[in-house]
């Protein structure tokens, strides 16, 4: 609950971040950053990957690595949040101050169902059980859970990516905090929902009850629900001020460059190409068990019967809601999932085969992951990850290292990097290194699920710049899974639309812009336009 005297202090600020320095032992990552936030008011920090965003929201909390140090102010209730011990900062985190996490995944409890982890808080504020159970299904619908009864007994790897990042910013919400950071809280979910949480979040703002440190590389978001705007490059300001001075006349030549949407164009269908990939009335299907026995009582459809074709050296966009079965049939087709119907790649029907046999065509089809954190191995190096599909080619060991070597160059990565852990990269280093294991195999297709969702506009642009590049050189074909239309537009020859499992509509990318079929579609396109 927040007093009438709470409401008063609107003109002063809740949170005053000054010449806020973080350090490590061999180089300055952020310098001299300094914010004043008030009440019921929405900061955004932007930026490219590794530009310091996330590690300052981190330093508000007290959870920066033990290898970095901060230095400066950051006022809160006049306490300088840098000077308080791991107990004092306890009962702000949550309670005063809640962060939304760029990957739910690696962020919700594995071992939890949905009710535990957005309840958790609650229990332990001494709420009842009853109660507890009431906030949390208001919770989940107000952050756009269809069903919310139904999922309060799921574990977070039998939800979608968006329904993970919806579950995750439920749980921030719960305590009622005075600031909301959220670092890329829409980042798994789709142009409709992204508006949605967003509008919720902006509606508590609204009402005075919190404010919010929006960090995002979507400066669509940014425009529409900040009111001041911090532009960061390489641990330094580049500008900041108010979102409508900045997005309409923009003072520094980076702010420029990350106002750039021209992605380019897709690549043109080579003509008489092979066929790479075939599915016939590819179907997938969850059994949904109960009782002691664990019998089967009914089935969840996650894709409905579907046909594909896909040639060399094309593209073929699968968009739609979080939900709908993109990532569903993406697993099925890679054969991580069993699946009904025939799916056939360099003539194999992978669904006949047995895993000894589908083994050695496994480096013809490869799948590049929504969220790199969770799949790629903590204990094993950049070089380790990248190479160990080649470890099964039998190469030597100069020839392994000069493969890792051209496939860091590739994804525009430092040669130095090979030595680094994932837990040292930011997350849109961690997918380009997610693309590169993928690449450096040189396989016939490869299936990208949400691959840019994590990056920055310049980091996408440069990851469609080169996945075009790749595909014109090597002529590789791609099931490019993405909500972000824009991306989709530009390397995809034609689009499919999923929603609720259906296939609802596939036509030729030009086509779908500019005559879309159905209204569905229709409120994609719209969603998605700047």
């Amino acid at each position: 609950m927040h007093s009438i005297q709470d409401v008063n202090k609107k003109s002063e600020n809740i949170l005053s971040i000054q010449h806020l320095k973080i350090e490590s032992q061999s180089q300055v990552l952020v310098e001299d950053l300094n914010l004043d936030l008030k009440m019921g008011e929405s900061i955004a920090i932007v930026g490219e990957s590794g530009s310091g965003k996330s590690i300052s929201s981190l330093a508000i909390l007290g959870l920066l690595p033990e290898n970095l140090k901060a230095s400066g102010k950051i006022l809160f209730e006049d306490k300088n949040l840098l000077q308080q011990s791991e107990d004092q900062l306890r009962q702000i985190r949550g309670k005063r101050i809640a962060m939304i996490f760029q990957e739910p995944m690696t962020a919700l409890n594995p071992l939890h169902r949905v009710e535990k982890i957005v309840g958790e808080t609650l229990l332990l504020q001494g709420m009842p059980k009853d109660k507890v159970r009431k906030r949390v299904i208001s919770l989940l619908s107000d952050v756009g859970i269809p069903d919310p009864e139904d999922k309060l007994k799921r574990y977070p790897h039998e939800l979608s990516g968006g329904q993970r990042q919806r579950v995750m910013i439920a749980s921030a919400l719960a305590l009622d905090p005075d600031i909301i950071i959220a670092d890329e809280p829409t980042t798994a979910l789709d142009v409709t929902l992204q508006a949605q949480v967003l509008n919720l979040l902006q509606l508590l703002i609204k009402n005075d009850q919190m404010s919010m440190i929006l960090i995002s590389h979507d400066l669509n978001l940014v425009k529409r629900y900040a009111d001041q705007v911090i532009v960061m490059n390489k641990g330094i300001v580049a500008e900041q001020g108010k979102v409508n001075d900045i997005f309409q006349n923009p003072e520094a030549e980076y702010t420029s460059h990350l106002l750039n949407h021209d992605f380019g164009e897709s690549n043109k269908i080579p003509e008489h190409a092979e066929r790479v990939l075939a599915l016939d009335k590819v179907a997938v299907r969850f059994p949904i068990k109960e009782g002691l026995l664990n019998r089967v009582k009914d089935y969840f459809v996650a894709v409905e019967p579907l046909d594909l074709r896909l040639d060399q050296g094309e593209s073929i966009g699968i968009v739609g809601e979080s939900g709908s079965g993109k990532t569903s049939l993406a697993l099925a087709i890679a054969r991580l999932i069993p699946s009904e119907g025939d799916i056939y790649i360099s003539g194999h029907n992978l669904n006949r085969l047995n895993q000894r046999k589908l083994r050695p065509l496994r480096s013809d089809f490869q799948i590049v992951f929504q969220d790199p954190f969770s799949s790629l191995n903590p204990r094993m190096t950049v070089e380790e990850i990248i190479g160990e599909g080649l470890a099964l080619k039998k190469l030597k060991k100069d020839q392994i290292t000069a493969h890792i070597d051209q496939a860091l160059e590739k994804v525009e990565l430092p040669i130095e990097f090979k030595h680094r852990y994932p837990h040292q990269l930011s997350g849109g280093q961690r997918q380009r290194i997610a693309l590169a294991r993928a690449l450096v195999l040189h396989p016939k297709l490869i299936i990208l699920d949400e691959p840019t969702s994590a990056l920055d506009r310049t980091t996408q642009r440069a990851i469609v710049k080169l996945l075009r590049n790749l595909q014109q050189e090597y002529q590789i074909s791609y099931l490019f899974i993405s909500h972000d239309l824009k991306v989709v537009k530009a390397l995809c020859q034609k689009v499919m639309v999923l929603r609720h499992a259906k296939l609802v509509e596939f036509q030729d990318t030009q086509s779908l812009f500019e005559h879309p079929e159905t209204e569905y579609t229709r409120q994609l396109i719209s969603s998605s336009e700047y």
